[in-house]
């Protein structure tokens, strides 16, 4: 494979500083850091890692910029870059470009294709298997724990409230366009180059650049870093791998060794594919708890798009599409089980600092017998790849109804690439639809 492109030499006056929102609310992340400090077995700060953090918050993920730059131009401009060669070229790869293709899609596409030498092929295909097990799980702790309770610290969250995708009427589509990327990665070979999951990381690593780029000269730098940095992406790692696994645990999952470890081999792929640095991609659940300690100290304190953001998601939960009988009592049932486990995940403070109402924990009681019976007994281990197959495919009725996800379809030919990087707010990890504009589509 070939390295890392390199990074430009950054700006001398760039390096002396970090954002002010570095490590400026470091108690209040001690207190919402304790349990996951005594699980990471971290007995000092590491200083150095600290450092590295601050650093990250002001830098970007260059390959993608540089796609970004040219997927801005008008049409017909020397090197622009629409929305359908992109869609094109990512599932045909290198080898169906033609020799008038814009040179930096071919560079894009030449560095995902080339697969670095570490990656396991037998041990992602467990990890996806593993992944999809989790099932319901899963889909709870990504939007309860990853999401709501990334929302805890400024910085993203007013990154999603100025690009607008997650307020409003898209709120619920733009959720379910992130749980779509998400599910896609268990999809058997999907990861494999050209596979809809690889399409779909594809997809989701050029609208993070497409949203920094656009936000970038408008965006409070000093104060936050770039909109979507190299440290924010690590972070959304951590929010998807090792959070996943230690929140399903607490719904009395059980998680081998084997299957945690796979699973994070999985996540290193798809970090790296998402263009995360590699110093931030681990191999380890146990590295990755310790390193999501210390990003949970350089982060600020809680800005006012957290309670926005948090009850429009809260609020979108009685707008899913649930067909059977008694849609309504389903739809309060369903607002009440997640107010529940937002009170044991979050805790009483952050539920006051939502302005949610706090809630007793009888959904963790019901999840916990549920999950000793499905993980624990022959018959319920038997059935678990079938339920998580149903689960995902209930999650995206609920979410789109008889709407197809935006994330990865093509743009309408006679769109320009400047309009359709602007157009509609997409989906993926870091920021959920803005997460891009955040992840744009």
């Amino acid at each position: 494979m070939t390295t890392a492109p390199e990074r430009p030499t950054p700006d001398p006056v760039t390096v002396a500083r970090y954002p002010t929102r570095f490590r400026e609310a470091e108690e209040r992340s001690r207190r919402i850091g304790r349990p996951l400090k005594r699980i990471a077995g971290v007995d000092e700060v590491d200083e150095q890692l600290m450092d590295r953090l601050g650093r990250g918050y002001l830098e970007r993920d260059e390959l993608g910029n540089e796609l970004a730059a040219a997927m801005r131009l008008r049409s017909g401009e020397p090197g622009a870059v629409s929305r359908r060669q992109l869609d094109e070229a990512l599932t045909t790869g290198t080898a169906g470009l033609g020799e008038d293709a814009p040179p930096v899609l071919r560079r894009y596409l030449e560095r995902l294709e080339d697969t670095p030498d570490w990656v396991d092929w037998d041990r992602i295909e467990r990890g996806q298997k593993a992944y999809l097990r989790l099932g319901q799980n899963a889909a709870d702790i990504l939007l309860q724990l990853s999401l709501i309770g990334g929302y805890r610290f400024g910085g993203p969250t007013d990154l999603l409230v100025a690009t607008g995708g997650l307020t409003g009427n898209t709120t619920l589509r733009r959720l379910a366009e992130t749980s779509h990327w998400t599910m896609s990665l268990t999809l058997p070979d999907g990861l494999r180059p050209h596979g809809e999951a690889w399409r779909l990381t594809g997809h989701v690593r050029a609208m993070h650049a497409v949203v920094n780029h656009a936000m970038e000269p408008r965006w409070d730098i000093d104060r936050w870093g770039l909109p979507i940095s190299q440290s924010d992406l690590a972070a959304t790692l951590g929010l998807f791998d090792a959070v996943v696994l230690l929140g399903s645990r607490t719904l009395g999952v059980a998680v081998s060794r084997q299957d945690s470890a796979d699973i994070m081999h999985m996540w290193r792929y798809v970090g790296w594919l998402l263009g995360v640095d590699d110093d931030f991609l681990v191999e380890r659940e146990s590295e990755r708890h310790r390193m999501n300690y210390h990003v949970l100290l350089a982060q600020a304190g809680l800005s006012e798009a957290g309670p926005q953001l948090t009850q429009a998601l809260v609020a979108a939960q009685r707008r899913r599409h649930r067909s059977g009988p008694l849609p309504r009592l389903r739809a309060r049932v369903g607002h009440e089980r997640l107010l529940s486990m937002l009170t044991v995940l979050l805790g009483r403070e952050s539920m006051r600092e939502f302005g949610l109402p706090v809630r007793p924990p009888w959904a963790h009681a019901y999840l916990i017998a549920l999950n000793t019976l499905r993980y624990r007994t022959p018959v319920g281990r038997a059935r678990l790849e079938a339920w998580g197959e149903r689960v995902r495919v209930r999650e995206r009725k609920e979410t789109f109804g008889d709407a197809r996800p935006d994330i990865g379809r093509p743009a309408s030919p006679t769109t320009s690439p400047a309009l359709a990087a602007r157009q509609r707010p997409a989906s993926g990890p870091h920021a959920d639809d803005t997460r891009l504009a955040s992840d744009s589509d």
